[in-house]
């Protein structure tokens, strides 16, 4: 028997995208041969519609989407995800449907509420056992139900209950269940795609069936990505692992199984590094947030510095390996820029038109960046802009000194001189971005998050913080791989410089770290604290390592104190991908108040231990 899963890019809400690409995934399973497919969680919806789960109309439109796509099933079986109300309440479900007919449906028992997941908000865990729903005057199967079509007996875990203790395949082994059908809605994560893997082939073994493990495609609803992860093993043996970042609208991967007699050949999966899955990630989540926000392209500030080159680079590595997966022409469509076929022939003459580039110096501007910061916008061939800021600021300070009596001095107004430069930037690279109908594009990454690190209608200015789930050490290593792996030779003279603001007089040999601290530090801290929930002291009795435990105590006080009087700023980043194990965008992982005490009480207690040594 061929089983298969099928990765779907849908888009929340988007009902006649999402039908086409169930309709059209089927249709490739059909021609393959394929006997059951699974596809991914509410993919008739989109998983990411948020609060729009609880209008009734929606799990309407779904039912009507799956009565579109039930005649299509004929001489095969599929699993379908749609929202369902009964009595009263809204559950995640399965649809089961086979040679044109809906056999019954499958709701989710044990959903998640942690990170980026919250469906307890909209959806009610499954407790009632089996049950039969009616539509259109027609009575279904609804519930803790498993399936007999011939040799294959199917039984089913959403998502989650696979993670779960207490799971629902300890109950279908004991049916004997052959085949496990698993729709999943599983975010992005560096180094989650072996975790899945195990999980898979040892639920395989453990409950001695095959396994169909599907997952969603693309950058679905804005801030998550899903990597497209389809894995399917069988008694321990993986057989098959799709295709993970692909840029189609779909991924069929199949596998060939024997129930009654189980072979035990396996396939080796091919491994990303983290610096291939980041990069991956990224460019197939910039890919669909370009495309589904039909915006034209992109604009971005660029400094010369990591942040700005780092993003720049994967704009441009997402032009050209989408390009290389599916042909020019269909980027151009895809990302609404027919206009440009026939006019350009390869991805450097498609970034001049995608990428708008703009350094806006002054005159604490380095010539090192200019320079660097020219050259590698050139490499790639995005278009370079270059302008001065200092009258813009001059004339605002100038104003300011005016009304208050008195000259500004970087002795007394120190953050406020720096600030000015930083919003004085924003208006011009708005209007640019305006004028291209372009996704300005923000370049704080999560470790100027978590300190405040950046200057709100500045430097934070833009539609889209790409980089903002990751840390600073994690992008100063990539952009090393990327120049020597990726071969954006470009990168050379930004590798070179050591990170800093440029928002003080030169003389003053500004640099980030010794801003805040040594950045591989802030991010021990920052995930002791978010990810680990651990307090001030606990992190400085872990991390106590540094030549003087008074210094360490002070990193720690700085952390603590500016994490405490930033979060205002955190609430205000732009839209950003989740990348790593945690992140700290409130709207999507950690929520922390606004206002708070401080951690004072927590910083006396510190401050006492290290005056005590």
């Amino acid at each position: 028997m061929k089983i298969a899963g099928a990765s779907l890019n849908q888009t929340p809400l988007d009902w006649d995208n999402n039908t086409a690409n169930i309709i059209t995934a089927i249709a490739q399973a059909k021609k393959e041969g394929v006997a059951i497919l699974c596809l991914p969680e509410l993919c008739t919806t989109g998983y990411g519609c948020e609060d729009m789960f609880l209008a009734p109309w929606v799990a309407e439109q779904a039912f009507e989407e799956l009565f579109k796509i039930t005649p299509q099933t004929t001489n095969i079986t599929v699993a379908i995800g749609l929202p369902m109300w009964f009595n009263h309440q809204l559950y995640n479900t399965v649809a089961l449907v086979a040679n044109g007919a809906i056999l019954g449906f499958q709701a989710k028992q044990k959903l998640p509420n942690y990170g980026v997941h919250y469906e307890q908000r909209w959806f009610t865990p499954w407790t009632q056992g089996q049950q039969t729903v009616k539509i259109n005057n027609k009575e279904y199967q609804l519930g803790d139900y498993t399936y007999q079509l011939g040799d294959a007996h199917i039984g089913f875990e959403i998502c989650e209950e696979a993670w779960n203790k207490e799971r629902p395949a300890c109950k279908l082994v004991e049916q004997q269940v052959n085949i496990i059908l698993n729709p999943s809605g599983s975010h992005f994560a560096l180094n989650k795609e072996k975790e899945r893997e195990d999980l898979v082939i040892n639920s395989s073994k453990k409950f001695n069936c095959a396994y169909v493990y599907t997952n969603i495609l693309g950058n679905e609803a804005g801030r998550i990505i899903y990597d497209g992860d389809v894995i399917i093993a069988q008694n321990g043996h993986l057989k098959a692992s799709g295709n993970r970042f692909s840029k189609l609208n779909y991924g069929l991967t199949t596998a060939n199984i024997n129930i009654a007699n189980p072979e035990s050949s396996t396939i080796i999966s091919t491994k990303l590094t983290e610096h291939q899955q980041f990069t991956n990630a990224l460019t197939l989540g910039l890919f669909d947030y370009l495309r589904k926000s039909k915006s034209r392209g992109f604009v971005l500030s660029l400094s010369g510095g990591a942040d700005s080159s780092a993003i720049l680079v994967l704009v441009a590595e997402m032009v050209k390996t989408t390009i290389k997966e599916l042909g020019l022409k269909a980027f151009l469509t895809k990302t609404h820029r027919t206009d440009l076929i026939g006019k350009v022939a390869t991805s450097q003459e498609v970034l001049k038109y995608i990428l708008i580039t703009a350094y806006q110096g002054s005159k604490n501007s380095s010539s090192q960046t200019l320079e660097s910061a020219k050259e590698l916008a050139h490499s790639v061939g995005a278009t370079f802009y270059n302008w001065t800021i200092d009258e813009s600021v001059e004339n605002a300070v100038k104003t300011i000194e005016k009304q208050l009596g008195r000259q500004l001095t970087w002795q007394h107004d120190d953050i406020a001189l720096q600030n000015i430069q930083a919003r004085s930037r924003s208006p011009f690279i708005w209007m640019l971005a305006n004028i291209a109908n372009s996704l300005l594009l923000t370049t704080s990454n999560r470790s100027e998050g978590s300190v405040g690190y950046t200057t709100m209608d500045g430097d934070s200015s833009g539609s889209l913080a790409p980089i903002a789930g990751i840390n600073k050490s994690f992008l100063i290593n990539w952009l090393k791989w990327a120049e020597a792996d990726l071969g954006y030779r470009g990168l050379a003279f930004v590798n070179k410089l050591t990170p800093t603001a440029e928002l003080r007089p030169a003389e003053s040999t500004q640099t980030d770290e010794d801003d805040l601290m040594p950045y591989p530090l802030l991010q021990q801290i920052e995930r002791l604290f978010v990810k680990e929930k651990m307090n001030p002291l606990a992190i400085y009795t872990t991390l106590k390592k540094l030549p003087t435990d008074k210094l360490l105590a002070s990193y720690v006080h700085k952390f603590f104190t500016l994490w405490s009087r930033n979060q205002w700023k955190r609430e205000r980043i732009a839209p950003s991908f989740h990348l790593d194990d945690y992140n700290i965008d409130p709207r999507s992982w950690f929520r922390f108040p606004i206002l708070s005490g401080g951690f004072e009480k927590e910083l006396m207690k510190l401050q006492e231990i290290t005056e005590e040594k």
